[in-house]
C-alpha cells in the first residue's frame, strides 16, 4: 500500500504493485526519471531488484539467520525462570543477553517501522517496535537505578522479537508456498533449446530463441518455445497448459506450444511466439495480474488494517493510563498491560486474509486448465444466477456431420456428392471440411473446376470445365428449416443437404449440475431456431434465444444481468461482445490473444466439467477468505480486551501474535488439496 501511495502521489500510470510476484509495474514516458522512483522505493525499506530469480540476499539479512541468532540469546534469558542460576539473575548479564536480540530487533522492525510511517501507511512491526522497545527501556532504567528484580523485562523484550521472527519465517515459507502455481509455471521456461545450424545442433536457452529459428525437439524433451511442426510426428503432453492429461498427437504444420513435453517422437518445429508473445508467458502474465487485482472484500480488511496500528497505539496508551491512575496497579503492571496490547495485535493477519486465498484458489484452477484473469472475478461468480451459453463450440463440439441430401427430381446423388467435394476441398471452413470428410467414403460422380471463389457469409460459387456454374452455401430461399445448405447448378436448386453439430457427451451432465445448484442455464446463438429447440430439448434448456446477431447477443446479456449475476460462456472469438458484457465471461477456447483480451475465464481444456470445476474453485475461494477474515477480525476483537484488562502476559501475546498469521495462511493452503464439492 505505501509503495501504491508513492508511485500514486508521483502521477505514474496504471500502478500494479504485486504482493504475490514481489513486482512493481507502472507506465511513464518519462524514462529518465525510473533512478529516483527506485530510490524512494527503497527509502520506503525495499530492495529493488533487476531479477528476483538471481538476486542473493546477504547472509546476515535472512530472516532465518535473524531467528536462530536471537533464539540462541533468549534461551538462557528465559531459563532464568526455571532455574535458581544466580548468575542468570545478574541484571548485567541479562542486559548483555537481551542487547544483541533488541539490536537486531531495531534494525530489522525499527527500520520497517520507521519506513512505513514515512510512507504514510504504519505496519505491524511500528507495534512491535515500540513493545520490544518499552521492555527494554524500562529494564535498563531498573538496571542503572539498581531497582531490584521486579523492574527487570529483558527476556520479555528478548522473547516478544524472537517469536515475532519465528512467524516471519513461518510466514514467509507459507507464502512461498501460496505462490507456487506461477512458479511452477515459469520453470517451464527455464530450459535450452537444440537450434538446428549449418553445422549441425547448438545448445541454447529458451530466451535467446529468435522467431523464424527451427528448433529439434526428441523425445521426453520439452517444447522451449511456441512453434510450427516442419517434419516428424509426435504425442505431447500439455497438462501444463490444458490440464488435459492425455496426450495430443501432433504432426507437419500443427502449432505446438512452449513448455509442453514430447512423450513419444521427435519433431523438428519453426519458431513462431517467442520470449512475452508465447503463450506460456501470456498465461503467466495473466495469473500475475489476477493475484493482483483485489476482489471487493479485500478491501474491507485493506480499509481497517489501513488505520489499525494508530488506533491500537492509542488503546495501548489508555491502556497504560488507566491501569497506572484509575487502578493502582503501578508502573510495573501498567506497562506490561501496555505491551501486551501492542504485542498481541495482528493487522498482518487481516492483510494476509484475501492474498493468500486469492493465490491459492487461481493456482488450484491453472493447475485444472481454468485460467481465472482475477480475484474480483472469483467474488462475482460467489452468487450467480445465470449461466449463457453460446452453442456451436461450446455445448456442441463444432464438428459437423451429413444428416441428410435430399436430391430434387431429375438429379443425380452421385455427381451431387462430387460437386460438393470439389468446391468444399477449395475451402478452409470448418462444415466444409466437415463435409468433405463425411463425403469420402461414398460413391461419388468426379466433378473439375475450373474456378472457384469464396463470399463471405454467403457460400461458395465455382464453374467446372464444362462451364457449369455452381453456388453452395446458406440455405435462405429454402422453406424446409431442417436443411442448412442448398447446392444451385446453373441458378437451378438441385440439392439441399442437412448437417448436424454433435452435442459434447458431458453438456448433458453440466446442465443437470448447474439447475442443482439453482443456477439457470440459457442457450444464446446466431444459428437457426429449430436447430437451437432441438438442443436445447435435449440437454433440458428452456430459455432458448436463436438468431441472434453479435449486436442482439449484447441486449440478450444485458436484459439476464438486470435480475441477477450473469455468466456468459462462448468461444471467444465471434462472442467476444457478449462475454465483455456479462459479469464473468468465460472463453471455451484455446489461449488465443481475442480470448485472453475479453473473457474473463479461460478454459483451455474443451471439458465441459473444467465449468463445474471452475463454479467450485471459485465458490470455496470466497470461502476461505471469509473464514480468514473472520479469524482476523474475531482474534483481535478478543486478544486486544483480553490484553488490556491484564490477563495476558506480553511473551504470551508475542506467541499467538506470531501464529495468527501462520493460522491464516495455513488456512488458505488448504485449499491446494481441499476436497471440493
Amino acid at each position: 500500500m505505501s509503495i501504491h501511495k508513492l508511485l500514486e502521489k508521483k502521477g505514474l500510470q496504471n500502478v500494479l504493485v504485486s504482493f504475490a510476484s514481489e513486482e512493481v509495474k507502472f507506465s511513464t514516458a518519462d524514462q529518465s526519471i525510473l533512478p529516483g522512483i527506485i530510490n524512494d522505493i527503497e527509502n520506503l525499506g525495499f530492495h529493488v531488484v533487476d531479477d528476483i530469480d538471481t538476486h542473493k540476499t546477504p547472509f546476515y539479512d535472512k530472516v532465518e539467520n535473524k531467528f536462530i541468532f536471537c533464539a540462541l540469546f533468549t534461551a538462557p534469558l528465559l531459563l532464568h525462570m526455571l532455574f535458581p542460576w544466580h548468575f542468570l539473575h545478574n541484571p548485567i548479564v541479562q542486559l548483555l543477553l537481551c542487547l544483541p536480540v533488541f539490536l537486531v530487533g531495531c534494525l530489522h522492525f525499527g527500520k520497517s517501522a520507521y519506513s512505513s510511517i514515512k510512507g504514510g501507511v504504519p505496519n505491524m512491526d511500528v507495534l512491535i517496535f515500540i513493545g520490544s522497545t518499552s521492555a527494554f527501556v524500562y529494564s535498563v532504567v531498573g538496571t542503572v537505578q539498581n531497582l531490584g528484580g521486579h523492574y527487570l523485562f529483558y527476556e520479555t523484550c528478548a522473547t516478544i522479537i524472537t517469536l515475532v521472527l519465528l512467524g516471519n519465517v513461518l510466514e514467509k515459507r507459507s507464502v512461498n508456498q501460496t505462490t507456487s502455481a506461477v512458479k511452477d509455471l515459469m520453470k517451464f521456461q527455464q530450459v535450452n533449446a537444440n537450434r538446428v545450424i549449418k553445422d549441425g545442433i547448438e545448445v541454447i536457452s529458451a530466451k535467446d530463441v529468435l522467431a523464424g529459428d527451427i528448433l529439434l525437439v526428441n523425445e521426453g524433451g520439452q517444447v522451449p518455445v511456441d512453434g510450427e511442426v516442419l517434419s516428424g510426428e509426435a504425442s505431447l503432453n500439455e497438462a501444463m497448459i490444458t490440464g488435459e492429461s492425455i496426450p495430443v498427437q501432433k504432426k507437419k504444420y500443427d502449432t505446438v506450444i512452449g513448455g509442453t513435453i514430447v512423450q513419444e517422437g521427435n519433431i523438428k518445429i519453426m519458431a513462431t511466439k517467442v520470449g512475452s508473445n508465447s503463450t506460456l508467458s501470456q498465461i503467466i502474465d495473466l495469473m500475475k495480474k489476477a493475484q493482483a487485482a483485489k476482489p471487493p472484500v479485500q478491501k474491507l480488511g485493506d480499509k481497517v488494517a489501513s488505520i489499525f496500528v494508530p488506533v491500537v497505539i492509542l488503546i495501548a496508551l489508555l491502556t497504560f493510563v488507566i491501569t497506572y491512575f484509575a487502578t493502582n496497579a503501578g508502573l510495573q503492571n501498567s506497562m506490561m498491560h501496555a505491551i501486551a496490547v501492542l504485542v498481541i495485535s495482528c493487522p498482518c493477519a487481516m492483510g494476509l486474509a484475501t492474498p493468500t486465498a486469492v493465490m491459492v484458489g487461481l493456482g488450484r484452477a491453472a493447475k485444472n486448465g481454468i485460467l481465472i484473469k482475477g480475484g474480483d472475478t472469483i467474488e462475482a461468480v460467489a452468487n450467480t444466477k445465470f449461466v449463457i451459453f453460446d452453442k456451436t463450440g461450446t455445448l456442441t463440439t463444432g464438428k459437423f456431420s451429413i444428416k441428410d441430401i435430399k436430391v430434387e427430381d431429375g438429379q443425380d446423388l452421385e455427381s451431387i456428392r462430387g460437386a460438393i467435394t470439389a468446391i468444399e476441398e477449395r475451402s478452409n471452413h470448418p462444415i466444409a471440411k466437415s463435409l468433405v470428410a463425411g463425403l469420402s467414403s461414398l460413391p461419388k460422380q468426379k466433378v473439375i473446376l475450373r474456378s472457384v471463389a469464396e463470399e463471405k457469409g454467403l457460400g461458395m460459387r465455382a464453374e467446372d470445365v464444362e462451364g457449369n456454374n455452381y453456388f453452395l452455401g446458406t440455405a435462405k430461399l429454402t422453406t424446409d428449416d431442417n436443411y442448412n445448405l442448398s447446392l444451385y447448378k446453373n441458378q437451378v436448386l438441385v440439392a439441399q443437404i442437412a448437417i448436424e453439430d454433435t452435442i459434447k457427451p458431458d453438456a448433458a451432465s453440466l446442465i443437470a449440475q448447474l439447475k442443482k445448484a439453482g443456477i439457470k442455464p440459457v442457450l444464446l446463438s446466431g444459428d437457426k431456431a429449430s436447430r437451437c429447440a432441438s438442443v436445447a430439448k435435449t440437454l433440458g434448456i428452456t430459455d432458448v434465444h436463436a438468431e441472434k446477431l453479435p449486436d442482439e447477443k449484447l441486449s440478450v446479456v444485458d436484459i439476464y444481468r438486470k435480475k441477477g449475476k450473469t455468466i456468459m460462456i462462448g468461444d471467444g472469438i465471434n462472442d467476444a461482445p457478449a462475454l465483455t458484457q456479462a459479469d464473468v465471461g468465460v472463453s471455451m477456447n484455446d489461449a488465443s490473444h481475442i480470448a485472453i483480451q475479453s473473457a474473463k475465464v479461460i478454459l483451455l481444456n474443451t471439458d465441459l466439467q473444467s465449468v463445474v470445476k471452475f463454479l467450485q474453485i471459485s465458490r470455496h475461494t470466497l470461502l476461505t477468505i471469509k473464514q480468514n477474515l473472520f479469524w482476523a477480525f474475531a482474534y483481535n476483537i478478543i486478544a486486544i480486551p483480553v490484553a488490556a484488562f491484564g490477563f495476558l502476559n506480553p511473551m504470551v501475546g508475542a506467541l499467538a501474535m506470531a501464529f495468527s498469521d501462520v493460522i491464516v495462511i495455513g488456512n488458505s493452503l488448504r485449499l491446494k488439496v481441499k476436497k471440493i464439492s
